[in-house]
């Protein structure tokens, strides 16, 4: 069942079809992401943009499996795998006055699952030249 009419029906869209052209237009410019792997955010459309791309790469048999809003905050949990580990996680995202995406963060269990995240992620980044640090 598709719950319909909520703010963060736009990105479930475009995060579920992998249309990043899309994705790019519902996020603020300074929008913050915090990752599950470092504990500083990242600041920026365009490096947020970079990082959805490749964990949607990364991603095999992506679903959002649940969708919570109020006020200015939703919550969309998902499962995945990745390789042979299934995962579990949530996309938190807040949204600013202009409807926005301003703040998301990802959270991602199990452990193992996040290691093997961690570890293809790190692969695709030192593919394309860039430290995954």
């Amino acid at each position: 069942m598709t719950v319909t009419g909520m703010r963060s029906d736009r990105f479930r869209a475009a995060a579920e079809a992998k249309d990043f052209a899309a994705g790019e237009a519902l996020f603020a410019d300074r929008v913050t992401f915090r990752s599950p792997f470092v504990h500083t955010p990242y600041e920026g459309r365009e490096t947020l943009m970079f990082i959805l791309s490749n964990v949607a790469q990364v991603f095999e048999d992506f679903r959002y499996v649940a969708q919570v809003e109020t006020g200015d905050t939703a919550v969309l949990m998902f499962e995945a795998r990745v390789g042979d580990r299934e995962l579990q996680g949530v996309d938190v995202l807040r949204f600013d006055d202009e409807d926005l995406i301003s703040e998301m963060t990802v959270m991602v269990r199990p452990m193992s699952g996040l290691e093997a995240l961690d570890a293809e992620m790190g692969r695709r980044l030192e593919a394309q030249g860039v430290d995954p640090g």
